[in-house]
């Protein structure tokens, strides 16, 4: 009788194995080994500061319940890490029988998926200085068209100044904004940023809004419209989520830095 590698086998036993086994798939090997060293879930969970419905599903196999493989193969790197176990066949496992279980490719990129990784970020640091320039020189051609206008319309008040009580009223009525007043209130996708010790980042959002830049060690909570430009010098002093989703950046990390595109 011929046995099918990409269905899920009943283990029988909670005796791990010393190696992943033939037919077991890698969540189950690792939820084997977590029940061998003696660690529950919620060890498991605040150690690699994941929700706990992710890791159920990682330890359950359940493909459709978690974003794009690129992001659940770094859950299993990071899991192995935590076990001392491989992660090179887990992985290969992984390739094996994701698409059986989804009918999507291991190495695609999802349409649908809440959260995308889109690469590091186009351009030199020179290309990123000249747009800066551009931006810094529009926001100078802004504030003197408003201080002309400003300039005006205090000419024109000083012209009314003895006209009936009427007029007085109207021109009272007249107000100047300052630059950058908005009365909408604070809306887009939620950034949540913690450190375990300080190192410097720079964080971009969607409208070209500066939301932190330079050396952070406290909790940020940062609220903009994505996609957001991140570049972190220290990868592994952070943890980050977006709308409340936790992002592994194991995956992305080059050196111990990380710089990507997020958005959701």
């Amino acid at each position: 009788m011929e046995v099918n590698p990409n269905s899920q086998q009943p283990t029988g036993s909670n005796v791990a194995p010393n190696a992943l086994g033939n037919v077991q798939r890698p969540g189950e090997y690792l939820r084997q080994i977590r029940t061998k060293q003696a660690l529950t879930v919620e060890d498991v969970a605040a150690r690699l500061n994941m929700p706990l419905k992710t890791l159920d599903a990682l330890e359950q196999d359940e493909y459709n319940r978690l974003p794009e493989a690129t992001f659940i193969k770094g859950y299993y790197r990071s899991y192995a890490k935590l076990l001392n176990v491989d992660a090179t066949a887990l992985i290969q496992r992984f390739d094996e029988i994701y698409e059986n279980d989804t009918g999507r490719l291991p190495h695609h990129t999802l349409q649908d998926s809440p959260i995308k990784i889109m690469g590091k970020l186009p351009g030199s640091n020179s290309d990123r200085n000249k747009k800066w320039l551009k931006r810094i020189a529009l926001a100078i051609v802004l504030v003197a068209i408003i201080w002309m206008l400003v300039i005006l319309a205090q000419k024109w008040s000083a012209k009314k100044s003895d006209v009936a009580a009427d007029t007085n009223n109207t021109e009272q009525a007249v107000q100047v904004l300052s630059l950058g007043e908005s009365n909408q209130a604070a809306s887009g996708d939620q950034l949540s940023l913690q450190f375990n010790h300080p190192t410097s980042v720079h964080i971009v959002d969607g409208t070209g809004k500066v939301l932190a830049t330079g050396r952070q060690a406290d909790r940020l909570k940062l609220s903009g419209s994505s996609p957001f430009q991140i570049r972190l010098d220290d990868a592994t002093a952070v943890s980050l989520s977006l709308n409340d989703e936790q992002i592994s950046l194991s995956p992305y990390t080059v050196n111990g830095k990380a710089e990507f595109r997020l958005s959701r």
